[in-house]
């Protein structure tokens, strides 16, 4: 990982625990876009859906594998199959802000993290003409800016989630089944969140974005502590919403604890790829240029695959 010297000098990745320091948001997640760019010839979110969404007439030049040959059949006229990527779409993000994302085993919060991942998200959809907006929760919707494709829409976006703060409880389930009747036409759900709730009415609210027709991608957000549990010496453990504490040596229990994060994690991962859901994990040690441009290129891979 870079060195915080190394990063300041314009290093394509910045070390996450020196983001925090170098200003506010918006600036921020300029340099991690144009780092990103680096090396990339076009927009890494083309791709990103392949749903079938509209014709065009053939012109020369165009690929002839994708002429609609019944269409052909009917109208005696070639026409070519667009998808939802090749149009405009609309993006909802939506960012945790409840209590236990405030953790930090080094200088940036699960939540800081997650602030960056959204807004340079948000960054890269603006800049290519589509639309964004965001919804900041916890046990209910605390903000949301509708979405546009105004570049106003980034000063705002970074202001709000700069003063978004943890609050005690968190209700994934009750924000995606929200989004899922509030969005009018198939779009993009991205969530940015530890995922530290009811599991299978999360799971739930997964399936109704599904059955609605949205993409939907989950950024599972977890801390090294969290993965790793590393811990050692006699530790007090305190429930992240006030749900109780536990006394013990992390040795004894890291073997248990292991077992039961990678139970979670696999149980989450193996639900979203039934409901064709994109499911990532981003430790938040990882820069998070890395974290956004290893997804999209794997996106945009799956969909030349196709």
């Amino acid at each position: 990982m870079p060195s915080p010297n190394t990063g300041r000098r314009g290093s394509r990745y910045l070390d996450p625990e020196i983001l925090s320091e170098l200003g506010p948001l918006d600036v921020v997640v300029r340099q991690i876009v144009e780092g990103m760019r680096v090396g990339m010839h076009r927009s890494p979110i083309r791709g990103f859906s392949t749903d079938f969404s509209a014709h065009r007439p053939y012109v020369p030049g165009d690929e002839t594998r994708r002429i609609d040959w019944k269409l052909y059949a009917r109208a005696r006229r070639y026409y070519i199959k667009l998808f939802q990527a090749e149009t405009n779409f609309t993006a909802n993000l939506l960012v945790d802000a409840s209590a236990s994302m405030r953790y930090a085993s080094g200088k940036i919060s699960k939540l800081e993290y997650a602030k960056f991942m959204a807004a340079s998200m948000a960054y890269l959809i603006v800049d290519q003409h589509d639309s964004v907006g965001v919804g900041i929760f916890d046990g209910e919707l605390r903000q949301y800016i509708e979405p546009t494709s105004s570049l106003g829409v980034l000063t705002r976006l970074s202001h709000e989630l700069e003063k978004a703060q943890p609050k005690p409880r968190t209700d994934i389930a009750a924000i995606l089944h929200e989004f899922a009747r509030r969005m009018p036409r198939r779009g993009v759900v991205m969530l940015f969140s530890d995922l530290f709730d009811h599991t299978e009415e999360f799971i739930q609210g997964l399936s109704h974005l599904r059955f609605r027709g949205h993409n939907v991608v989950v950024f599972h957000v977890m801390d090294p502590d969290e993965l790793e549990f590393p811990l050692r010496g006699m530790r007090r453990f305190v429930g992240f919403e006030n749900d109780g504490e536990l006394i013990s040596d992390p040795v004894r229990i890291r073997a248990s604890y292991l077992a039961e994060v990678a139970k979670f994690i696999n149980h989450i991962k193996e639900s979203c790829a039934k409901l064709l859901v994109d499911y990532v994990l981003v430790n938040t040690r990882q820069p998070v240029e890395t974290a956004i441009a290893g997804h999209l290129l794997q996106r945009s891979m799956a969909g030349k695959a196709r």
